[in-house]
């Protein structure tokens, strides 16, 4: 069936829902009380109407400025760098940190294509630069994800702002709490070796 099949085809295009997924999604909304179809429909068309990205960070946001962005009572000195908007709403959600976020928007990824004019790398500079004048950042975290290509992407921020006056730092990776050392990989290890701190 033609209908089925288109909706399954979009479905397959969303990260982590693969054929079977799609199929029993498409099924469960044939199932489904139509006003619960309808008001899906119209919750995906809200979505895309009203979220857009923060003009300041790159975030999520309903108008111009995301929440963190407008929250006077965050520190202005530290900016931590992320790559998705995703990942300001799981920091977020740890309560720890209180400064400002720099979403990159993606990955260095030469392989891909992906070159730093593709990201907003050059923003992230200019906020520095126009924070000289105000409240100048002095700290910028970079919370890349710890793989090759978010390893690269850290590198690259932290040689090309060695010129700039701040301090670049780069979150802890190695063994999560937990866990046990006969099951980490020679890697995880590596890290948590280097990464080590005084108790």
């Amino acid at each position: 069936m033609k209908a089925i099949e288109d909706l399954v085809s979009l479905l397959t295009r969303l990260p982590g829902i693969g054929r079977k997924s799609a199929l029993r999604i498409a099924y469960a909304l044939l199932k489904s009380d139509i006003a619960f179809s309808e008001a899906l429909a119209e919750h995906i068309r809200t979505l895309r109407a009203t979220i857009h990205f923060c003009a300041e960070c790159g975030s999520y946001s309903e108008a111009e400025l995301c929440q963190v962005c407008s929250d006077s009572s965050r520190d202005r000195r530290i900016v931590c760098v992320v790559e998705q908007p995703q990942d300001v709403i799981t920091i977020e959600a740890s309560k720890e940190y209180r400064g400002l976020y720099h979403v990159l928007g993606g990955l260095l990824s030469p392989l891909e294509g992906i070159g730093p004019d593709r990201l907003s790398i050059a923003k992230l500079r200019q906020r520095i630069q126009n924070s000289l004048s105000a409240t100048p950042i002095q700290e910028v975290i970079l919370a890349t994800n710890p793989t090759i290509e978010g390893d690269t992407t850290a590198l690259y921020l932290k040689k090309l702002l060695e010129t700039d006056p701040v301090r670049v730092t780069r979150l802890a990776t190695g063994i999560p709490v937990g866990g046990d050392l006969e099951y980490a990989d020679r890697q995880t290890l590596a890290r948590s070796f280097r990464g080590r701190s005084v108790l």
